[in-house]
């Protein structure tokens, strides 16, 4: 279950961190795109890469805690 969770959130983290890259890019070209309704505020980029780091901190937590575990199962 730990090896699903440090890939899932490896792979979301990087699709999050190509997302803030693309709406960067459009937000620079004065390109807004409402990815979510025209009355709600638009998701941009600063959203993309808030959600990669929560990918990347979940990932990491779920290695040092396999970590963890191989570690008291050697003892």
């Amino acid at each position: 279950m730990e090896k699903r969770i440090i890939s899932w959130s490896y792979w979301l983290g990087i699709a999050c961190v190509f997302g803030s890259f693309a709406t960067r890019v459009l937000d620079l070209m004065h390109v807004r795109a409402n990815l979510i309704s025209p009355k709600l505020e638009s998701v941009g980029y600063h959203s993309f890469l808030q959600a990669a780091f929560l990918f990347f901190s979940t990932e990491i937590a779920a290695v040092i805690h396999a970590w963890f575990k191989s570690q008291q199962a050697k003892s």
